[in-house]
């Protein structure tokens, strides 16, 4: 049983826990300073208190070898969260005496059981010196050190010692480390200002980028409070102003985070972004949803602090890779300009006044130079960006600069992104300000709109260097083929400024404001109305080749009559890859890239040899027919295969490759009477499975196959239907193999087996899917979820209705929506199963009975109603039908 000296200190720690409670219930978020900073005054109470209570202190002879308990970490800066750590340092002048530890017992323990998370150390002087010497992670943690209570002397001498032999004999050593390891943070935590669930610690733009921004000036200039950084020139007054609301903010959210999770958690995940924002007072606005708002300003507020870091790095002498830079040298090419510690400035704010063009001029001279601008640069652009009005926008020396940086090749960092962190592209482009942080709450999009835009720019400058890894340098070649690129680099940097605005078609609306733009600059209609069609149908080459069947000729001709010029058609193929590249990793792979790739250049063909492409086809699909035939005695002796060659449409021949249409030969010829045969390919790259089914066509064969795999736990990753003119099917799907791979020839021979009994008849697959229990549980959060929708389309095809189905992926989906087709008595007969990111996109060339489309109003919406009514329950959201969705807006 504990004795009354230590129920003293429990009965402290039972204090300072309903304080805490107290403090934290009436918790607003309007001034989380103070919140923390009052915070980690109920634990300095309760040192102090503890400190005066105790029964072991008198006993260590504090006289001859006085001691001082001092704050750490966040709890030194005062910036005490709900749940983070206390960090303590118990430093004696001398030796450690061994009543240490029943000092700690009495103390420390306490707050472990009302569930603190404390950390603590027992150092000497010499020993912390030593240490932090030894170890620069110890070092960083002194540099926020705070006295609490004991003996203030001691506390004192620690940081007078550490500074005269550590901090003045190798200051920047100290700091290359700090960049260093600030440089390898960002790397393994990633830009949180861009993350779809940021760090607000650890990544970049995070609460640690601020911590090494004091770190740096307490080294360099011995401060120890934030603001002491405006005292002493590192911030301007509107700078700090700034920095302690971004602060505030992030202080803000990860305090409620903590609330949230009811431990320390830096992560902002997914489940608890709308509760933040909600918490915070956010609501929807300007066609932004409260978490999209709320995701907004935070983006905006890290990339701020971000920036910050990165300007001191600079002002210190350094780049981010620990370089450093020093140095004055002008710059006789460009009058009023010169460089300093490796960033350009301005020789005076009086050149601005005199020539408004410098804003303008000093990043021209930045992409020219691959220099970025120096701090005092950068702050003045912001001072003096007031100076952009109609005058400024309209001068042919404005706009001559502007084309240049658009033009300059991609050096290391991206020069457009810093006239935007510094206000003046969106001075330049008024109407770029409002998709500035903009951000689309979707797992498909990572960056916000105005940052996706100018990777896009960068990415589409990096062509003329390296080309793109998935398509063969293929960017590379077009891009350098063009001699004029400025109005190609135009409509990357306005393809998505009409997500501004609430609208259900952005790239209609962008088109306007490009033109808008574009008259204010002065360029011709010529000129515009190029960027306005760039603009409009930046998504239609995408969407056609990853929605539509691109191996019928019709759906080429199609979108070649759209284009009309080969020099479009090329231009709109880069802005396709870069878009692509720049909205995320999820978004470009070389799957999508070679659907893209391959529609362009049956469109390329059309477009230079003229309309029709028949006889390019004839000539392929003749080349493929003679390959084929001269293996008549080699592979299928007694096989007529000119006859089955003749079998087969058109479409299958162009699409399937050589080697594979000997593999459907070969399981058509061995077929005869059975319900069906089947090839299994396992890839074991990206283990997956390829399986190609032979059979006898029959209404519902698709959804009979998509059916059994669903029985026996297959998932479907993408399917094709193939339909030779005797009537046999080629069906192909990509799967993942079955969950036990160990037993997995077992399984596919029940698969096998249960195919066989559901063709021939003997298993009722309705009952046994109705018996079946659906796992709806999705591949993506919930909040990502995008309303189930079905699309008609009518008009793209002259021989079949084209069906779009919008879900969220889960087994058994291609079964219930073709199953539902099938009940409708349509056949499918082509089929693209493809999952976009957040999205299953599911599309289908159906005809009815009598092989012709569905074209009665009652009809369509009968097959839409069974289609709907067999997707999970979710917000059904649009089900419509439409003439022609190339142009649908995301």
């Amino acid at each position: 049983m504990r004795d009354t000296k230590t129920n003293v200190h429990i009965n402290l720690a039972e204090r300072l826990n309903q304080q805490r409670k107290k403090l934290f219930e009436s918790v607003s978020g309007e001034d989380t300073p103070a919140l923390l900073k009052q915070h980690a005054r109920l634990i300095d109470d309760y040192l102090r208190d503890s400190f005066e209570a105790s029964w072991i202190g008198p006993k260590m002879q504090i006289v001859s070898n006085p001691y001082a308990i001092v704050a750490l970490g966040g709890y030194g800066r005062a910036e005490q969260c709900y749940y983070s750590d206390v960090d303590l340092l118990f430093v004696f002048r001398k030796s450690i005496p061994d009543e240490s530890d029943q000092l700690i017992r009495e103390i420390v323990y306490p707050l472990w059981d009302i569930k603190l998370e404390v950390g603590y150390t027992i150092q000497s002087i010499n020993d912390c010196v030593r240490l932090a010497g030894d170890d620069y992670e110890v070092l960083t943690a002194l540099l926020d050190a705070r006295f609490v209570c004991g003996i203030s002397a001691v506390y004192a001498e620690l940081l007078e010692t550490l500074r005269k032999r550590l901090l003045k004999r190798m200051p920047r050593k100290v700091m290359k480390w700090l960049v260093e390891r600030n440089r390898q943070r960002h790397e393994d935590f990633g830009d949180s200002s861009y993350l779809l669930e940021p760090n607000l610690k650890e990544g970049s733009g995070g609460l640690r980028d601020y911590h090494t921004m004091r770190w740096l000036g307490g080294i360099e200039y011995g401060l120890k409070e934030t603001r002491d950084m405006e005292y002493m020139g590192c911030l301007s007054h509107n700078e700090y102003n700034e920095l302690m609301d971004a602060l505030s903010f992030i202080w803000t959210v990860r305090n409620h985070l903590h609330a949230l999770t009811g431990r320390k958690c830096d992560q902002l995940y997914f489940p608890y972004q709308s509760r933040v924002a909600e918490f915070m007072g956010f609501v929807e606005a300007e066609g932004q949803s409260p978490v999209e708002r709320f995701l907004s300003t935070l983006h905006a507020y890290m990339t701020f602090i971000k920036q910050q870091l990165l300007l001191i790095l600079y002002e210190f002498g350094f780049e981010q890779s620990g370089k450093k830079k020093s140095g004055e040298r002008k710059l006789e090419e460009w009058p009023g300009l010169h460089l300093y510690k490796g960033g350009l400035s301005f020789n005076s704010p009086e050149h601005i006044v005199a020539r408004p063009e410098m804003l303008i001029k000093i990043f021209e001279a930045s992409a020219r130079l691959k220099v970025p601008l120096s701090r005092e640069a950068f702050r003045l652009v912001r001072e003096f960006r007031y100076l952009v009005d109609d005058s400024f926008r309209g001068s042919a020396t404005v706009r001559k600069s502007f084309e240049n940086i658009l033009l300059s090749p991609a050096p290391t960092f991206n020069v457009l992104e810093q006239m935007q962190n510094t206000g003046l592209l969106a001075a330049l482009i008024p109407e770029f300000q409002a998709i500035c942080d903009r951000i689309e709450y979707d797992i498909y999009h990572l960056y916000p709109v105005d940052r996706h835009t100018l990777r896009t720019v960068f990415i589409m400058k990096t062509f003329g260097d390296t080309g793109d890894p998935c398509l063969d340098n293929l960017c590379g070649r077009l891009y350098r083929g063009f001699k004029r690129k400025k109005l190609l680099l135009w409509a990357a940097l306005l393809h998505d400024i009409g997500k501004g605005r609430s609208t259900d078609d952005h790239s209609a609306r962008g088109a306007a404001i490009a033109e808008t733009v574009l008259n204010r600059f002065g360029y011709s209609a010529r000129e515009i109305a190029t960027v306005k069609f760039l603009v409009e149908n930046h998504l239609a080459l995408a969407r056609t080749a990853t929605r539509r069947d691109i191996n019928d000729e019709e759906t080429a001709i199609n979108f070649a009559r759209m284009i009309k010029d080969l020099t479009r058609l090329k231009m709109l193929f880069l802005l396709t890859v870069a878009d692509s590249a720049a909205t995320g990793p999820k978004a470009w792979n070389e799957w999508r890239a070679a659907l893209i790739q391959d529609f362009f250049l049956k469109v390329y063909q059309i477009l230079e040899k003229g309309e029709l492409a028949t006889s390019f086809a004839v000539k392929e699909i003749e080349k493929k027919r003679a390959f084929v035939i001269g293996l008549q005695d080699k592979a299928f002796a007694g096989a007529d295969l000119n006859a089955v060659f003749d079998l087969m449409s058109p479409r299958y021949v162009l699409s399937v490759d050589t080697r594979d249409i000997m593999k459907h030969i070969n399981l058509y010829l061995n077929l005869g009477g059975q319900e069906f045969v089947w090839d299994i390919v396992r890839d074991s790259e990206t283990n997956t499975r390829t399986v190609t089914i032979c059979a006898n066509d029959r209404p519902g064969l698709f959804s009979k196959i998509a059916g059994v795999f669903t029985l026996n736990n297959i998932n479907i990753l993408n399917g094709q239907v193939h339909t030779w003119r005797n009537g046999i099917a080629l069906d192909i799907f990509r799967v993942e193999p079955p969950p036990d791979q160990i037993f997995e020839d077992e399984r596919w021979q029940r698969a096998e087996d249960t195919l066989q009994r559901v063709l021939s008849g003997d298993l009722d697959l309705s009952g046994a899917m109705a018996r079946k229990k659906y796992d709806f549980s999705k591949t993506t959060p919930d909040i990502f979820t995008q309303p189930n929708r079905v699309v008609v389309d009518n008009e793209s095809s002259s021989f079949f209705t084209i069906i779009e189905v919008f879900s969220y992926d889960f087994k058994g989906l291609l079964y219930r929506v073709t199953d539902a087709i099938s009940r409708c008595e349509l056949n499918i007969r082509i089929a693209k199963i493809a999952t976009k990111v957040d999205q299953v996109v599911d599309v289908f060339y159906v005809w009815d009975e009598h092989e012709e489309k569905v074209l009665s109003h009652k009809r369509v919406e009968a097959v839409k109603r069974a289609i709907r009514d067999v997707l999970p329950e979710n917000t059904h959201g649009t089900v419509m039908q439409t003439g022609n969705v190339l142009n649908e807006s995301t």
